[in-house]
């Protein structure tokens, strides 16, 4: 691997300190993983699948009624 030195605000660098914490993983990984994500879209915006463009946002929910799609009591008056 070929390593990257760059500069960025103190503001940009506690929120990847903050991700990095939250994700457990290191502030490396998160990088690599914009990155990768920003060439892909600027390279190839069109092949983007749902799952890539969705995948920031997948599991930030957490909480829910686990049966919303199926409980009628949560469907009372859908589609009205």
């Amino acid at each position: 691997m070929t390593t990257l030195t760059l500069k960025v605000p103190e503001t940009l660098a506690e929120q990847l300190q903050r991700a990095s914490s939250q994700r457990r993983v290191p502030k490396s990984q998160i990088v690599r993983e914009a990155l990768e994500t920003a060439l892909r879209q600027e390279c190839h915006p069109s092949t983007l699948s749902a799952h890539d463009r969705m995948k920031p946002g997948c599991g930030i929910v957490k909480g829910g009624p686990r049966d919303l799609a199926s409980n009628p009591k949560y469907l009372a008056g859908f589609g009205r």
